[in-house]
């Protein structure tokens, strides 16, 4: 209680979501990262991609799952931020690497790239407005 205490109390922008908008996009993206990472390994088991390929697909996922207890569970606005740029940096790499072996994994990317550009936008916001 004390983090969404913590979260609702930071100066955000006017065009900021409500909270009740995050749930249902990420279920959403989840279940797109999900299809796409999941073709990611499965190709990569096979040896049908080399690992270079599926790395992004991996740092990403690492730095996606970092950022809720970087953001809520340490409340660092500074620490999210670097976090979410490398989510976006990762998801760019990943969606270029896998582009020569399957095209339609990259396609499926786009929602998740441009919520994570808005995320980006929004967290670099609300980071320097609650200096």
């Amino acid at each position: 209680m004390r983090n969404k205490q913590w979260y609702a109390q930071l100066e955000k922008p006017t065009w900021a979501p409500p909270s009740s908008v995050f749930g249902p996009v990420w279920s959403f993206l989840y279940v797109l990262i999900a299809v796409s990472f999941g073709v990611v390994g499965a190709k990569l088991f096979k040896g049908e991609i080399p690992f270079m390929v599926a790395l992004p697909f991996i740092l990403n996922i690492v730095f996606n799952v970092l950022f809720t207890p970087l953001q809520f569970g340490l409340m660092s606005n500074k620490l999210a931020m670097v976090d979410i740029f490398l989510v976006l940096g990762t998801l760019i790499w990943a969606m270029v690497a896998i582009y020569p072996y399957a095209k339609w994994i990259t396609y499926i990317q786009t929602p998740y790239l441009l919520w994570v550009l808005f995320a980006t936008v929004l967290q670099v916001t609300i980071t320097f407005l609650n200096k």
